[in-house]
């Protein structure tokens, strides 16, 4: 099982702490109160928002077109029916300027978060990564003035080389997760990963908690344990297979012309 029975207590120090458990960390990814319900049902240690998955749960793309205002009601919803220790989605940050970043995740952080993901790319026409050592310097601000304001979040620096499909991304995968442990990432999160040995060569070069996300070929727990993985996540797979699943039972019962299918 890779579950760890948690209380309602539950601290950041203690969300940091699930990073380096024998195990890997199970993430459940969520979207809603009622995912966050579902995912406490089950014994989930952790959840984490889904960028993605609350965006089309609103009929919007991904990429920010959620406002921050409207991603604060979403955590504020499930922090408010769920004591799971939650982290959250905040993309590239909903802003350029470092100083309103921190100010972002100061007011997630007042609500209970504790911990974040911030990513290397931001989408435009399409999705592109920032430069290696602007986002660097960014991780570095936005560290520095968390332990100024004496805010503990995780911080989950996320690194979008294999999502964007560069030719070379393992050595800049390397590149970039040093510079962002340097600058005070407690973690690294890689998008897009699958070859078993390219997760295992660069959990070797990274010493922080390396995390990797649902993907058709990926490896299974086991194998991604033994890799030195110690963060699993679930990106906005489980909303989307959920969607195909309501397409399908809608799509039965008109069909059908009966409710048969649902029981």
């Amino acid at each position: 099982m890779y579950l760890l029975a948690l209380d309602s207590e539950t601290t950041a120090m203690t969300f940091n702490d699930l990073h380096h458990q024998q195990l890997p960390l199970l993430l459940c990814n969520v979207w809603d109160v009622a995912s966050a319900n579902i995912a406490k049902k089950l014994g989930f240690t952790a959840i984490g928002t889904s960028s993605a998955a609350i965006a089309a749960a609103r009929g919007l793309d991904d990429g920010e077109q959620l406002s921050f205002n409207d991603l604060v009601q979403v955590v504020a919803q499930i922090k408010q029916h769920c004591s799971l220790p939650l982290s959250v989605d905040i993309e590239a940050g909903y802003s350029q300027n470092p100083q309103t970043i921190v100010d972002n995740i100061q007011s997630l952080n007042k609500l209970g978060v504790v911990g974040i993901n911030i990513e290397d790319s931001v989408v435009k026409q399409q999705r592109e990564l920032l430069p290696t050592n602007d986002f660097a310097a960014t991780l570095s601000f936005i560290k520095n003035q968390l332990i100024q304001r004496e805010i503990e979040i995780f911080i989950n620096a996320r690194s979008d080389v294999f999502l964007v499909g560069c030719k070379d991304a393992v050595r800049l995968a390397k590149q970039r997760m040093q510079l962002y442990i340097d600058a005070g990432a407690d973690g690294i999160f890689l998008p897009g990963i699958e070859q078993l040995e390219h997760i295992e060569e660069l959990s070797k070069h990274c010493s922080v908690p390396l995390n990797v996300m649902c993907m058709p070929h990926l490896a299974n727990f086991a194998q991604l344990h033994a890799a030195g993985v110690k963060r699993i996540s679930m990106g906005n797979f489980v909303f989307n297979n959920m969607q195909q699943h309501l397409e399908s039972q809608l799509a039965s019962i008109k069909q059908s012309q009966s409710f048969a299918t649902l029981f």
